[in-house]
This record gives C-alpha cells, structure tokens and sequence, in this order.
C-alpha cells in the first residue's frame, strides 16, 4: 500500500494452488482508493473484481525505479520466471523474459534444495563454501534432480554440486542479459535475491555491484501500486 508517495504496510505470503482466493484475504481489512493487480494471477483478480492490471515487467520497471531512481537494469528472479529489464530514465524499453522453463527460477532452486536436503534459505550459503564447483550439464529440472542424484551417489560434496547448480542459473540469467544489454545501476530483485550465491556470482560476472532493495519480494507489488496513483492522476 502507498500513501502519498510513501509505502506504508505491505504483506507476503505463499500463492499457493488458490492465488485468487489469497489475494482476496490479503485485501480484507484494508481500505483503497486504487486497485491494480499485476503477476500471474491478475486477470483472474480483473475477472473477479474488475481490477485493472499491469504486466510485470511495467510492474517491476516502476518498483525498481521507486527504489533507486538511477537504475537502468533491472534483473527479477522470481518463484515462476526469470526478466532482464533495460530502463531509460525510468520507463523500460527492452526486455528479455524466460516464462517457458521452470531452470533459473526460484522453484528450480527449491526443487533442487530438498533434493539436496537443505532448505532454500540455506542453499545459497552452503554453495558460497564450496572452493570448486561440479559440473551439472542439465538445466532442465526434471533431468537436474537426477543428475544430483546421481552426484551424490558418486560422493560428490553437496556444497560443490550446490555452486555447479548456482553457476548454470547465473549463466543463465545472464543469456537473457546480454540479449537486453546490461547497463548500470543494476536492480536485483524476486525471491531469489535473497540468495548470496546468487548475488555473489551476478556481480562477478557482471562486474558490477548490485542494489538490491530490503525486501526484494515486494518490488511488482509496489510497481502496480504506484500505476494505480498514476492512474488516478
């Protein structure tokens, strides 16, 4: 929610097999002037309440720039897609999206941490501790959960294998980057911004430090708030 310009309460929770009926109990008690939905879900919340949408990628080009004004980069990692956004002062005018393959998202990397019998807030942290990487020739979920499988079964350290998997996402990522054009400042945004691996090696290869909002997981969410202002004049 924002209030003359300033974000005042926000809420995040788990979309779940129900998004719409979540996004209808995150609204009760609130009051609103302006309602805009944005992510997968927003054409059922449209349907439902006749809410106007916003697309992501506008989303998170809006959110990134309200963070910090001077981004021209704006690399979202979130549970469903990765985005590579290129902004000029503030509005975007390209982008790269990869929304077909679940590998280089947040639900790759959650697959893969129980795989490996870590949580995902763990995972990051213990492939940053690995002084080698495994080499992992599948990015593809379903064939990545039987390739570490089978690394394990070999005695291949988990850490290793953990920043084999962390380095094929990050080249990854940065595919859809170079179609796009990296400039800086670079926002860093989605769920998986959390996760220090991730970060570590984004800003290695790219040479660049990234910036990356206190609660990178808000970042649509405050973008589709902000086009509702707009919307309102």
């Amino acid at each position: 929610m924002v209030e003359n310009g300033r974000l005042v309460n926000y809420r995040i929770v788990d979309t779940g097999t129900e998004p719409l009926l979540q996004a209808e109990e995150l609204l009760k008690g609130d009051r609103f002037d302006r309602l805009v939905a944005t992510g997968y879900g927003r054409h059922l919340l449209r349907e439902r309440l006749g809410t106007p949408v916003i697309t992501e990628i506008k989303a998170h080009a809006l959110g990134a720039h309200w963070f910090f004004a001077d981004c021209r980069t704006v690399i979202d990692i979130g549970g469903q897609d990765s985005k590579v956004i290129r902004l000029e002062n503030g509005r975007q005018i390209n982008f790269e999206m990869n929304d077909r393959c679940a590998a280089g998202t947040g639900r790759f990397l959650e697959v893969i941490a129980t795989t490996l019998g870590w949580t995902l807030s763990e995972f990051g942290a213990a492939a940053l501790k690995a002084e080698a990487a495994a080499a992992i020739n599948s990015m593809c979920t379903v064939f990545s959960e039987s390739e570490v499988i089978s690394l394990i079964a070999k005695g291949v350290r988990k850490e290793k294998i953990a920043l084999g998997l962390h380095q094929s996402i990050v080249s990854r990522i940065l595919a859809l980057a170079g179609r796009v054009g990296v400039v800086p400042p670079v926002v860093l945004c989605g769920g998986v911004a959390r996760n220090p691996c991730i970060r570590a090696l984004l800003e290695q290869r790219l040479n660049t430090r990234l910036n990356v909002p206190e609660e990178p997981q808000i970042v649509g969410a405050l973008g589709a708030a902000l086009s509702a202002i707009n919307q309102g004049g």
